[in-house]
């Protein structure tokens, strides 16, 4: 008799055990009716083995990480912080530098080391994004399709923030050629071209100056031209001027940053920094010269001639890409004439 008490005290002990230790999970396993007479209880530091195996209540779905309330709150707000991150505001870098390379001067040609920085890349190519077009040319001041452009365009609109940082930029380096109060930089341009796509030789100036849209009894042309490369993972797709004459052998990328041979780099940098040995510009096979696309980098070039023509030697092209992708982004600083 004795013995079948002990029993019975020993079989009641370890029920109540048993429900005490499942009370901290009846709010993650039990139904909506029950969990609302008991509350949600956190689960205690000690039950790491069951954590695979509790339900989520809302879905019925078995969750692997069930997170206490600290370790949730803290997951919350490093998720907070990341989406406040990516919906920060763009600010613009006016302290940004770059440097220059004289490449011709006749017609002036100038290479532009770092002119745009990751973030104005960044956030350009978000806003163009979903403004990517078949691209057109303008023929007797009407756009038109043509085989000679293959690439597609996306016009930007100038009060976007990293817009107006970047041609704040590209007015700068303009200094006196422009006028304050009467010329102006023009709506700029991304273009983009994928595997095959080109854009034939042509010139960024019209035949004739255009009249000013706001109905002011002025015409305008194409001062100048800034072609600044945003994506390059790419072969091909050099911009090629066919009658340019460099006045000067072309650096590599980082030279100006070496010290020591070429040789040296490749040890010091890496096999991954070869590429950037390779010449930022080259002599055509054809005649004059071919820029190879670098992210960040632009080619910027005068387009007219001090009587307001056109300089022919300024004729261009993209050639076809090879494969990958290539995004750049035209800018236009416009001159204006009056009519007078």
């Amino acid at each position: 008799m004795a013995v079948g008490e002990a029993v019975r005290l020993t079989g009641v002990s370890i029920g109540a055990l048993l429900v005490g230790l499942s009370i901290p999970y009846l709010p993650h396993i039990a139904p909506p009716q029950l969990t609302s007479l008991i509350g949600d209880l956190p689960l205690p530091d000690y039950y790491p083995f069951a954590v695979p195996f509790l339900k989520n209540r809302a879905t019925g779905n078995l969750t692997k990480n069930a997170a206490t309330p600290a370790a949730q709150a803290a997951e919350d707000a490093q998720e907070e912080e990341k989406a406040g991150a990516a919906a920060a505001p763009f600010v613009c870098d006016t302290l940004h530098s770059y440097r220059t390379e004289l490449v011709s001067l006749d017609p002036i040609i100038i290479y532009i080391h770092n002119l745009i920085t990751p973030a104005e890349i960044s956030s350009l190519l978000e806003t163009a994004e979903p403004l990517f077009r078949p691209s057109q040319v303008t023929k007797h001041g009407r756009q038109q399709n043509t085989n000679d452009r293959t690439s597609s365009s996306a016009g930007l609109p100038r009060e976007d923030d990293a817009v107006k940082c970047v041609l704040a930029r590209a007015r700068k380096f303009m200094g006196t050629m422009m006028r304050d109060g009467w010329d102006e930089m023009g709506p700029p341009q991304l273009v983009r071209y994928k595997k095959g796509e080109k854009f034939n030789v042509h010139h960024d100036w019209f035949n004739s100056p255009l009249w000013a849209a706001d109905g002011s009894d002025r015409r305008w042309n194409r001062l100048a031209s800034f072609f600044a490369i945003l994506q390059d993972n790419c072969t091909g797709g050099e911009t090629h001027f066919p009658f340019a004459k460099a006045i000067a052998p072309p650096s590599p990328w980082g030279a100006p940053l070496w010290s020591g041979s070429v040789d040296d780099q490749k040890i010091k940098n890496g096999a991954e920094e070869t590429e950037n040995l390779k010449p930022l510009w080259r002599q055509h096979e054809d005649g004059g010269l071919a820029f190879r696309p670098v992210a960040g980098n632009a080619v910027f070039w005068i387009n007219l001639h001090p009587n307001g023509t056109g300089d022919t030697r300024t004729n261009h092209a993209g050639l076809p890409l090879e494969d990958g992708l290539k995004t750049a982004m035209n800018i236009w600083p416009r001159q204006y004439y009056s009519s007078e």
